[in-house]
């Protein structure tokens, strides 16, 4: 019995069986769907933060609270905050010539209102040399300068979802903002940036930095962004912001990381998350392998005078077992490939509401699991068929 035959009779046989057929293959489809769509959240959201640190370019380093231990045993640093504006003034004032800008962060959860409206939102206090790192403008109105920042200027520029819920049909810029009950004027509306692994980036509200300083009556930062002259001088940088940051705190205090430090501990994180969650998905498809395994030795049962027949007419204990294997394996394989379809589709649907991504060695991760999943769970019914003896086959009811 040549290939063709073989396949052309696995699928007459599962077409006997429609509705059995697709319950059977219902576990694969479901894991392989799952798994998809965690790749695809997953791709999206590694592909929105590599973008965001290639806007910052590869001279930038980083400053964060606490001791980052990258590699699957470390994580983000867990200290008390002792970054503080002093600090980052210090290192502006004694910065060396691979120093060219010193940014400190502040970021905070407050409530924001106009009107009878309110909105919890990430509230971000920044230098206006942000929006030009970061490639963000004002799709309407305008950003902060650094005059409003230097006098603490009491303005605002809002996201599109803060523009959306709190003013709805009216322009945000020029109405005043309460924030933390205090009134703040909109300069302008963000361009839209989407969501990123279920965040709303768009639900901000970007303050002056000194301004922020002042909203939040602390001196505490939560990073500081160093800028140096070029990627060749950030070891030179690193060494002197170093020695700076040693005259008030302790080495297990901060962390000093190159954006492709930052970047790949990031990834890391989200890829141990993404495998975490892609076991648990994947336990649907071995429940699957296990309800095709228990379809085809009740597939044997039911042919067993027909396996007994094709024996007695010459075909041999391989053509059998080829056969019956054909059959898990292409079940598995449909299985599969509709999985990656709702898989994809469904991608495409939280596309609208957060940014997804399917690579393409998901999609062949996907057909390659399920194809190994009928091959693993349809030997043993394969094998049990073809050991079946002739005779005792034949005598079968």
């Amino acid at each position: 019995m040549d290939f063709s035959e073989v396949v052309r009779s696995a699928i007459e046989a599962i077409k006997i069986n429609k509705l059995r057929s697709a319950l059977t293959a219902l576990g694969v489809i479901i894991g392989v769907a799952a798994i998809i769509l965690l790749i695809s959240i997953s791709a999206g959201l590694q592909k929105y933060i590599s973008g965001q640190f290639e806007k910052l370019g590869t001279n930038s380093i980083f400053i964060l609270p606490g001791k980052f231990r990258p590699g699957p045993q470390g994580g983000p640093p867990r200290a008390v905050n002792k970054l503080t504006f002093k600090i980052a003034e210090r290192i502006e004032k004694q910065k060396n010539e691979a120093i060219i800008d010193v940014s400190p962060f502040v970021e905070i959860d407050v409530t924001v209102s106009y009107k009878n409206k309110s909105k919890i939102t990430t509230l971000a206090g920044v230098k206006p040399t942000y929006f030009v790192l970061s490639d963000i403008g004002a799709q309407t109105g305008r950003t902060f300068t650094d005059r409003e920042n230097q006098v603490e200027a009491k303005m605002a520029v809002v996201g599109q979802t803060i523009a959306k819920d709190l003013y709805q049909q009216e322009n945000p810029v020029g109405k005043v903002i309460l924030i933390s009950k205090k009134s703040y004027r909109v300069l302008g509306v963000l361009e839209p940036q989407g969501r990123a692994g279920g965040i709303d980036i768009d639900n901000q509200v970007l303050i002056p930095l000194n301004s922020a300083r002042k909203l939040t009556g602390t001196d505490q930062v939560n990073s500081i962004l160093v800028r140096t002259s070029s990627a060749e001088t950030i070891p030179q940088a690193k060494e002197r912001v170093e020695k700076i940051l040693k005259q008030s705190l302790s080495e297990d205090e901060f962390s000093i990381l190159t954006q492709e430090q930052l970047l790949s501990s990031i990834l890391q994180i989200i890829g141990v998350l993404t495998v975490a969650l892609g076991g648990i998905a994947a336990i649907s498809l071995i429940v699957g392998g296990v309800g095709i395994s228990n379809i085809m030795l009740v597939s044997v049962t039911e042919r067993t005078r027909e396996i007994g027949l094709r024996k007695a007419l010459g075909a041999r204990p391989r053509d059998i077992l080829s056969q019956f294997l054909t059959e898990a394996v292409i079940l598995s394989f449909l299985g599969g490939a509709i999985g990656v379809l709702i898989g994809y589709l469904g991608s495409l649907v939280l596309s609208n509401f957060l940014q997804t991504f399917v690579p393409f060695w998901a999609v062949a991760l996907g057909l390659g699991f399920s194809t190994v999943v009928g091959v693993i769970f349809g030997v043993a019914p394969a094998l049990r068929a073809a050991r079946l003896q002739p005779v005792e086959a034949l005598r079968h009811e």
